[in-house]
This record gives structure tokens, C-alpha cells and sequence, in this order.
């Protein structure tokens, strides 16, 4: 394998590292509530903002700064579905779909409005950006993090939900709302977690995003909250195994395809991601992993 291969397969290993954890919030949300939340991506841009405005600047260690950031994202899933998507839960889905998309627009403005739309350079300490050498290819420190850090909350959280009673209560809730409920369970607190859960993932991962490609802006999450969607309708929307897979799919394709090809095919890199996803549903409808909806009711 040449040194040119293996840097694109470590590059795309990254990328789906990050794709991976925001797909897997969008998978938890949509399992329990079936609602596409097009807002997740901008709970990853707030973490991202937090942490290199706010943590970073204070000049607190790394230790300090992730947890920081996790709250940062869980609080603000919350805050979103407890002031719009819980007033809606008997809407029709569509609501929620369009929902989502207000919701995003709002957060981008309110972004551009405080912050402005100037992207931000993110300096890191100069031991995150030391390189290592990996037969030939280029690793940095952050880049070795990011893996790490990603597979460790992937593993956590398959833990959380197959162990704890909070764990075992959104799989009964994901499985049947209805009957949950009349189990006891109570489903605001299950699906108020669940959201939690999902944004602080995503604000990890956009202290990732901000840290891998050295700068930060209101507009950051949207695009790539879209391609985490389409990894978790490629895994199976539902399926946080699916959607993990899907992210590292989609983060080594997207490399690989734009690596291989002639240069000036670069700029086209989000159309092969949608027709990838064209590709895979017209193959699979429902995904890699997914299940049929009735197999879920």
C-alpha cells in the first residue's frame, strides 16, 4: 500500500470518526420520537463555539474542556426539545420535520447575528498538532484523539444503553411510547435523555471539527449534520451500530473517492455522498442495519 493510499484512508477514517457521533444522535432521537432533527448539526457548531470562545480562551486544560463541552451540547438538545419539539409530540411528523428546519435557520442567524458569519481561526496547543509518521503517512496527535475519543463514547454509550435502567428504558420506549408508558416509564425524562445524550455527542464532535480543520463559523454544522443524516440512512436510521458504521462508510468514501479522482472532480465531493446514499436505498431501503417500520412498532 502506498504512503499516498493509506494517508487517504487515515483522512477518511477521521472524517467518519466525527460523522459517526453526530449520526449516532441523529439515530437516538429519530429511534425514540421518529423525528428528524435537522438542528443536530448546529448543537455542534455551539459546542464548537463554546469550547474555543469560551473554555479554550479561559485557558482551561484539556480535561476540563471536553467535559465542558459534552454539558454544553446535552444542555442545549435539551433546552430545544423541551421549548419545541415536546409542545409538538402529537403533531403530525411532518411538523417536527419542518420543525427542525426552522429551528436550524434560527441558531445559524442568531449566529451570524452575535458572532458574525467571519470564520474564526482555531489555534491548538502545539503538542495536538505534533506529527507522527505511520509508514509514510501523516498522523497527528489530534488526529490519534479523534479516533480514540470517538470509539471510547461508541463503546459508553452502547454500555448506557444495554446497562443502565435509563439505557434499558429508551430501547422500551424506541420499541413502543405507548406501551412504555403504561410500564411506568416516564417517557418526557426518557426522550429529554436521549436528546441529551445525542447533543453531547454532537458538541464533541464539533470541538473535533473546529480542532481538525482550524476554524470555526455560525454555518459550520449544517452541512456536515446533513451528511451525518445521510450516514444514519445508510447504517438505518434507528440503529446506533447502523449509524456508527455509516459515519466511518461515509467519512472513508467521501475521502477515498475525492483522493483517487482528478483534482478538479474535488469540488463535486457532496454530490458522489448523495448519490452514495441514492445508490444504498435503492440496494437496501432500509439501510445496512435498519429494520423494517413494522418490525419497530
Amino acid at each position: 500500500m502506498s504512503a499516498y493510499v493509506l494517508q487517504q484512508l487515515i483522512n477518511g477514517l477521521v472524517l467518519g470518526s466525527m460523522y459517526a457521533l453526530v449520526a449516532v444522535g441523529f439515530s437516538m432521537i429519530y429511534s425514540i420520537v421518529r423525528l428528524i432533527n435537522f438542528a443536530h448539526g448546529d448543537v455542534a457548531m455551539i459546542g464548537a463555539f463554546s469550547t474555543f470562545l469560551v473554555f479554550a480562551a479561559a485557558g482551561l486544560p484539556l480535561w476540563v474542556i471536553v467535559p465542558a463541552t459534552l454539558a454544553v451540547g446535552a444542555a442545549v438538545a435539551a433546552i430545544i426539545e423541551f421549548l419545541v419539539f415536546r409542545p409538538q409530540r402529537q403533531a403530525p411528523q411532518v411538523n417536527g420535520f419542518i420543525t427542525s428546519l426552522g429551528v436550524s435557520i434560527l441558531i445559524q442567524n442568531v449566529g451570524i447575528l452575535l458572532l458574525s458569519a467571519q470564520p474564526r481561526s482555531v489555534r491548538l496547543p502545539g503538542l495536538l498538532r505534533t506529527n507522527h509518521d505511520f509508514f509514510g503517512a501523516r498522523v497527528t496527535t489530534l488526529d490519534i484523539l479523534i479516533v480514540a475519543a470517538t470509539l471510547i463514547s461508541l463503546l459508553v454509550l452502547t454500555l448506557f444503553v444495554k446497562r443502565t435502567r435509563l439505557g434499558i428504558a429508551m430501547r422500551a420506549t424506541s420499541e413502543n411510547v405507548s406501551a412504555a408508558q403504561l410500564m411506568g416509564i416516564p417517557v418526557n425524562r426518557v426522550i429529554t435523555a436521549a436528546f441529551a445524550v445525542g447533543g453531547a455527542l454532537a458538541g464533541l464532535a464539533g470541538l473535533m471539527w473546529g480542532g481538525r480543520y482550524g476554524q470555526i463559523d455560525p454555518l459550520m454544522g449544517f452541512v456536515p449534520g446533513l451528511k451525518a443524516f445521510v450516514a444514519a440512512v445508510i447504517g438505518g436510521v434507528g440503529s446506533l451500530a447502523g449509524a456508527a458504521l455509516g459515519g466511518y462508510l461515509l467519512g472513508m468514501a467521501e475521502i477515498m473517492i475525492v483522493g483517487m479522482l482528478p483534482s478538479e472532480y474535488g469540488s463535486y465531493r457532496d454530490a458522489f455522498v448523495f448519490g452514495l446514499l441514492i445508490l444504498v436505498l435503492l440496494v437496501m431501503p432500509n439501510g445496512l442495519l435498519g429494520k423494517p417500520a413494522e418490525e419497530r412498532a
